[in-house]
């Protein structure tokens, strides 16, 4: 089984405006409303693959009545904690100004949820798979990855976690089954900056031997990076496409990775479905379709053969 975990969910508002000018009255010329976070985007692209997952994590107020209500309508199952105060934030994402978006706080969490959550996450057993991604609210503890991994320690689980600096830095030593740092995480990581993918590489691998058993290095246009458990490197550019929307490009590679692993095992296929995956995401409006992901699968496939 897998599981996802979103500690801070939200409903994104998606518009485009044309000429955007800052001072005056902007009208959209297009607009949706739909679920957001990274657990709940690995959740939807889980369920586009076909992979039966569940979607854990915290909601409020009507925000996160819709935030639920949005995800059933996509097919994803999903057991939030319902909070009984604030709402969930809307982060507004502004396509007409690339990589402009406002992000919302969040409701606070109290100590007794996140006890709540905790002991949800007792029924994960040997075998299954727990996707630990985003940021946290505020008002929870910044150990609170960590302190997932401490209790589940020993008991098989595959954690995989999409996260940023301290937050992953401080995981490595339960050594998690997959981290997805992108090149500017990495330099962020280590105070450095790469100018190659050799150096990509060696940062790559330094992270895994502080902890991670597999590191896969996104690099946007520039395609991907996998050091695997097993040692090997695998390393390829992207395939041919029109970058249309990088949100949730990120995501859709780690649920690829996933489906891919659970084919066959094998790290070479999770790679490859993990980039198809992405970049089927990034060629499309919305996350990308199963019959997107296979097509890109096999080009890469046969690309590298």
């Amino acid at each position: 089984m897998i599981f996802t975990v979103t500690f801070n969910p939200s409903l994104d508002y998606v518009v485009e405006v044309e000429d955007f000018t800052l001072g005056r009255t902007n009208r959209t010329v297009s607009e949706e409303i739909v679920p957001g976070g990274k657990g709940i985007n690995v959740s939807t692209m889980l369920t586009h693959l076909g992979i039966e997952n569940t979607a854990l994590g915290f909601t409020a107020g009507f925000t996160g009545e819709e935030i639920s209500r949005g995800l059933e309508r996509i097919g994803v199952k999903a057991e939030f904690i319902h909070l009984s105060k604030g709402n969930s934030r809307i982060n507004l994402k502004l396509k007409s100004v690339e990589g402009t978006e406002i992000n919302g706080q969040g409701p606070e969490i109290k100590e007794a949820r996140i006890t709540e959550l905790m002991n949800r996450l007792e029924v994960l057993k040997e075998g299954d798979i727990l996707v630990l991604g985003g940021s946290i609210p505020a008002t929870m503890p910044d150990s609170i990855y960590r302190d997932i991994m401490k209790r589940l320690a020993g008991r098989g689980v595959h954690i995989v976690v999409d996260a940023t600096k301290e937050l992953l830095l401080n995981v490595l030593e339960y050594q998690p089954f997959l981290i997805k740092p992108n090149k500017d995480e990495l330099e962020e990581i280590f105070s450095v900056k790469l100018q190659s993918r050799e150096e990509i590489l060696h940062y790559a691998d330094k992270l895994r031997e502080m902890g991670a058993e597999n590191v896969l290095v996104s690099l946007g246009g520039e395609g991907a990076i996998l050091i695997a458990a097993d040692g090997k490197v695998y390393d390829t550019p992207v395939p041919k496409g029109e970058l249309v929307n990088g949100v949730g490009a990120g995501d859709s590679m780690v649920a690829g990775f996933l489906r891919g692993w659970l084919l066959d095992g094998e790290y070479r296929t999770a790679f490859y479905m993990g980039v198809a995956a992405g970049s089927a995401s990034a060629f499309s409006k919305h996350l990308a379709k199963k019959e997107d992901v296979e097509t890109l699968y096999r080009e890469l496939v046969e690309g590298a053969e």
